[in-house]
């Protein structure tokens, strides 16, 4: 029989009051307190949280605080990155962001899904799927994406709009849902 923890990361559904994952939230707590707390003085010290906190970080990226996050070492953020203020990754599942991702404030990337049936709703069960988001891309502020989203690369996502499926890549897309009016030219 699997653990709560494992069911999680398998995408199973799992009950969040199991105290292996009550841990990794404290932990998370703990470090997203420190991190956005931190002086803006001292932007080695605030890395250096960040760095504990993530599953991994880039060269040359930065997060504005306030950041918010479920676990940290679910969270892979690639070389030359720009997290801007108010982000909140609920990180259940893995995020994945490319290199040279620009990413607006109060964006949402959720992972986290819930039954859609009440009793087990009811009965706190829950899961995830992952989210990638290619090299290049642009979330403009107030976006949301939701689990199980891929967004290709070089693709700009238009401010308040909701992903709810895949979105290809070289292309601006936006509403709610986040449909494709456009595409990109490619370029080295």
């Amino acid at each position: 029989m699997s653990t709560m923890k494992e069911r999680m990361l398998a995408g199973e559904l799992y009950l969040a009051d199991d105290p292996e994952i009550v841990a990794d939230l404290d932990r998370a707590a703990q470090l997203t307190e420190r991190f956005n707390t931190s002086p803006a003085a001292d932007p080695q010290a605030r890395l250096a949280v960040l760095r504990e906190l993530l599953g991994s970080l880039g060269e040359d990226t930065w997060v504005r605080p306030p950041f918010h996050c479920d676990y940290g070492w679910q969270t892979h953020i690639g070389p030359r990155c720009f997290v801007n203020f108010n982000a909140v990754f609920l990180d259940v599942a893995r995020i994945t962001i490319g290199a040279d991702v620009q990413i607006g404030p109060n964006v949402q990337l959720l992972t986290a899904t819930h039954p859609l049936e009440p009793a087990p709703r009811r009965d706190k069960w829950e899961a995830a799927k992952p989210i990638t988001v290619g090299d290049n891309v642009w979330l403009g502020g107030g976006v949301i994406v939701l689990a199980g989203v891929t967004i290709g690369e070089n693709t700009v996502v238009g401010a308040g709009a909701v992903v709810t499926r895949d979105l290809s890549p070289n292309v601006v897309a936006v509403g709610n849902p986040a449909r494709p009016v456009r595409s990109l030219e490619q370029t080295t």
